[in-house]
């Protein structure tokens, strides 16, 4: 499969193109290649291909997750329909005329309505993907009356009032001129049909009330807030006007140690008094598990280290970020006598006691604790 060509490049724009510049390289662009004007074999590709890329560039929450992950990130989030169809049908109109998309019988076509689904993962699905099953409630076309909302036998009729449209317009003259308002038939509700015998599942509605179970696909290294588009899943449309998209928004639960920045992973970790001064091999844990970790001598409190290769899974790039281990000194609250006794022979040979601390300088504690252990 040929690899698909960047999105930027498609619209012939710079990367940090606004708005308007978008909706105006696609305005050009859609007029040359358009199937209606233009009949070249290799236009309805190109065609696709930038309502592909203006598809995802004008969504904040789409354009937002290509920047960062290229075109795996919104595989699943709304990645263009690619056929033409209703995202853009505003533009189409302004283009080749006309207010509404009908079908061959002159009624309106109506896209089925986009559905959302909130979804719970955590720390560790996010990391390392996951696949879920989920069960929703959505409107189905009717089985009975294949949704023409007529009982089997009988056939809708067209609307005297809108004679079929499903809209109605009145005309009102302003200093203005003529103003022109276009609002759903009253008398059919903007079907375009009356039903002298609704089917009896429906009641005339051409849609029921359904459940359906899903497989959602959740790629590793997804964060908060990622969308998931199941292409199709959602309402149905209306006169032959094409379904809608199920989108699967994800809230990632919070880790009891880890934290999240990016693609690292950030881990805070205590160590003793001993630990930061000499240095020792530790055991940490890790979203892999748990790894070894050798704490330098002479650690000072909020220190860092990175372990490679341990963080999330970086989607466009390939790879993994790092986690991030903050050392944080403890302090005992409480002593034995023996500790206690220990601790009073070390102040004892410290030099100084309580002063101002200058920034800049050290004061040398854990190179006295070595020079009295005799390391």
């Amino acid at each position: 499969m040929a690899e698909k060509r960047d999105y930027y490049d498609a619209l012939g724009v710079m990367r940090d193109a606004n708005a308007d510049q978008l909706k105006a390289a696609y305005r050009k662009l859609a007029k040359q290649l358009h199937p209606d004007v233009n009949k070249a074999p290799a236009a309805e590709e190109q065609f696709k291909e930038i309502n592909e890329a203006y598809s995802v560039l004008s969504d904040g929450n789409k354009r937002a997750a290509y920047d960062r992950f290229g075109h795996a990130g919104v595989a699943n989030m709304g990645g263009g329909d690619g056929n033409g169809g209703s995202p853009f049908e505003d533009l189409f109109e302004q283009f080749f005329g006309g207010t509404t998309r009908r079908n061959a019988s002159g009624r309106v076509v109506r896209r089925g309505a986009d559905l959302r689904y909130d979804m719970s993962i955590s720390f560790e699905d996010a990391v390392h993907g996951v696949v879920r099953e989920i069960e929703i409630a959505r409107a189905e076309t009717c089985g009975r009356c294949s949704g023409n909302g007529a009982e089997p036998g009988t056939t809708p009729v067209k609307c005297s009032a809108c004679k079929g449209t499903g809209e109605v317009r009145q005309v009102r003259q302003t200093f203005l001129g003529s103003m022109v308002n276009v609002a759903a038939c009253g008398d059919c509700r903007g079907t375009g049909q009356r039903i002298a015998s609704p089917c009896h599942d429906c009641r005339g509605a051409g849609q029921v009330e359904g459940r359906r179970k899903l497989s959602v696909n959740i790629p590793a290294g997804v964060d908060n807030e990622t969308q998931i588009r199941l292409s199709g899943e959602g309402g149905p449309g209306e006169n032959g006007g094409s379904t809608g998209n199920l989108y699967v928004v994800l809230t990632v639960a919070e880790h009891r140690y880890f934290r999240r920045h990016e693609d690292d992973i950030v881990l805070e970790l205590e160590i003793n008094l001993a630990q930061a001064a000499l240095g020792e091999e530790v055991t940490v844990p890790t979203i892999d598990g748990d790894r070894p970790l050798t704490v330098p001598a002479g650690t000072q409190p909020g220190a860092a280290v990175r372990m490679r290769g341990l963080g999330a899974p970086r989607i466009k790039r390939g790879g993994r970020g790092d986690q991030i281990v903050i050392f944080k000194v403890a302090v005992p609250a409480s002593l034995n006598s023996e500790q206690r006794k220990l601790l009073k022979q070390l102040g004892a040979t410290f030099k100084n006691g309580a002063r101002p601390h200058e920034p800049g300088r050290e004061p040398g504690f854990f190179e006295s604790i070595r020079e009295t252990l005799g390391l």
